[in-house]
């Protein structure tokens, strides 16, 4: 799968910087059977996970999405949020399904507007995209959006050489190959259909869903089920590689480590970060991170691990099928035998383990300046039973903010706030929040269990980690998806971010369930503003007409 991804993708890139770059993705039911179970997944092309999409920083992208879908075991309409990407004044493609647009209509095309050259001259790193509609990318609809930081090469030579040079990247010094071969996608993977898993666990309040097995690049094995060749990832001894490690998974976090390998981690989330040495990652679902290896060991295989530990999900209690440490892939040296390694599995060490906070931007982001507006929010989350009572682990089908489920408007917000004066903002329901302008917005998040919280249109600041102390003036760490595991009880999770993005913006945990059962608020950021800079084409003002016209079976 991944070799078409990468020819799909280097035959499209051309010299030019600062291009726009089009792409044409069809969502489609497709069989598939990643771990050797055969069944129907929302497919990108044809892929699962979808196609690489590339380009360079200063590029745009048009991306046309074409809805073939009708299987009606599955979601028939569909959305496609870019994760990480800033969207400033084009929010209204940030994707979203019922914040910033309807959805697209079974049979109908869209086409997206992705802007990455209009911040600070442009975005360039790890991203991603997927559905965000329901609980739909479950079903497959995900992939990889890298944007190199200069295009100075042919695509012949990319297609003969398979590298991104990139000379204008911070750290590469540090490296020597970094191309499409080298991004790593880890997913969790049901085989259930999102829709009647989600509806089960909704209304018919079984346990949240568990997967049935972790996927490496599109490949992986489940407990009982065929020995599916394990992914690999091949190295020339004497070379320095960038991995792109992308989690795309429902809800699992991984643990990324590589045997006899240490990884240096350069990129957090599409930001550049100072070089700092580990053993293992943890790395939760929507996050991602680049890592040198330095391929300096004997010719021979090394295990790639990736187990899940979460929950006690990591054995089949929960779901006969999953075992969270059943999670290996292979790196194999040129030269090496086409055969697993010889060593005993591994489990990631205990010694050089990633802490989030040790993290320290390329370039700090400052603080907030003396007299420089401040707002303080505080959300804290906690799950529900169906009947209001307090769930406190697992199985909960309610959850809320501030006591408030956030619940997908009929009218998507944008569209609301693109239609209210000036003083209506007060009509907006309480799940969604209305920032200022020109302001440092500091949010903290307190709760419990392991949530992944996402934020659209920013990165932020993490002044205080789930774990380690607190720094606000000190260079913390910048990235777009925190995660609150292992905080101690009572302690917040704190973000900082300052309003320069107007839009609805939405915070929500990137634990797809948890989504589904209202783990979310929107921030309303800059409503005045809104209306004088968003100004979405007229392909966009059609889409809520044709999907409120379908029957509801295909919404």
């Amino acid at each position: 799968m991944r070799g078409v991804s990468v020819a799909f993708v280097l035959a499209s890139l051309s010299l030019v910087q600062g291009a726009v770059r089009q792409y044409a993705l069809n969502i489609a039911s497709t069989l598939v059977n990643p771990d050797g179970f055969p069944r129907r997944a929302t497919t990108v092309n044809g892929l699962m996970p979808g196609p690489i999409l590339a380009g360079f920083k200063g590029d745009d992208f048009l991306i046309t999405v074409k809805n073939s879908l009708n299987d009606p075991s599955m979601y028939q309409s569909t959305t496609v949020h870019w994760h990480g990407i800033l969207q400033h004044r084009t929010n209204y493609d940030d994707g979203p399904a019922q914040v910033t647009q309807c959805p697209i209509a079974p049979g109908r095309s869209y086409t997206y507007k992705v802007e990455t050259s209009d911040f600070e001259g442009g975005q360039a790193g790890t991203f991603w995209y997927h559905s965000h509609l329901g609980a739909q990318y479950i079903d497959g609809l995900r992939g990889a959006l890298i944007i190199y930081g200069t295009n100075l090469i042919t695509s012949l030579q990319l297609l003969q050489a398979h590298r991104s040079l990139d000379p204008n990247d911070p750290h590469r010094q540090l490296y020597d190959v970094d191309d499409l071969s080298t991004v790593i996608s880890l997913t969790d993977w049901y085989h259930g259909s999102a829709k009647n898993l989600g509806h089960d666990w909704i209304a018919n309040k079984t346990a949240e869903p568990v997967p049935d097995s972790n996927l490496f690049n599109g490949v992986g094995r489940y407990l009982g089920g065929p020995a599916t060749p394990r992914a690999v990832m091949t190295v020339t001894r004497g070379k320095r590689y960038r991995f792109r490690v992308i989690n795309m998974s429902a809800i699992v976090p991984f643990n990324f480590t590589i045997e006899n390998h240490p990884l240096t981690i350069i990129e957090a989330d599409g930001v550049s970060h100072r070089p700092y040495v580990v053993n293992s990652i943890g790395i939760s679902a929507g996050q991602r991170y680049s890592v040198v290896l330095n391929a300096n060991q004997p010719v021979r295989n090394y295990w790639i691990a990736y187990p899940s530990n979460f929950r006690d999900i990591t054995t089949p209690l929960v779901n006969k099928n999953y075992n969270g440490t059943e999670a290996f892939a292979i790196l194999r040296y040129r030269g090496a035998p086409n055969a697993d390694p010889f060593t005993p599995q591994i489990k990631p060490s205990e010694v050089g383990v990633f802490q989030e906070y040790r993290l320290q931007p390329l370039v700090p982001v400052p603080p907030p300046r003396r007299g420089e507006p401040t707002l303080n929010l505080t959300l804290s989350f906690h799950p529900e039973n169906g009947d209001g009572s307090i769930e406190a682990i697992g199985g909960a089908n309610v959850w809320k903010i501030n006591d408030v489920q956030y619940t997908p408007p009929k009218i998507p917000t944008l569209l609301q706030l693109l239609s209210m004066g000036a003083n209506q903002t007060g009509q907006l329901p309480p799940d969604v929040h209305v920032l200022p302008p020109n302001t440092v917005v500091t949010v903290e998040l307190v709760g419990d269990q392991h949530h992944p919280f996402h934020l659209h249109g920013h990165t932020f600041q993490v002044i205080q980690s789930a774990l380690g102390p607190r720094n606000e003036f000190n260079n913390p760490p910048v990235r777009d998806t925190v995660d609150t595991s292992n905080a101690p009880a009572g302690q917040a999770v704190t973000i900082r971010f300052r309003t320069d993005n107007d839009g609805p913006w939405f915070l929500h945990c990137h634990k797809d369930w948890h989504l589904e059962a209202g783990l979310a608020v929107v921030f309303a950021e800059d409503p005045v503003g809104v209306r004088k800079t968003i100004n979405p084409p007229p392909q966009w003002r059609q889409l809520c007409d044709i999907y409120n016209a379908l029957p509801p079976d295909q919404q």
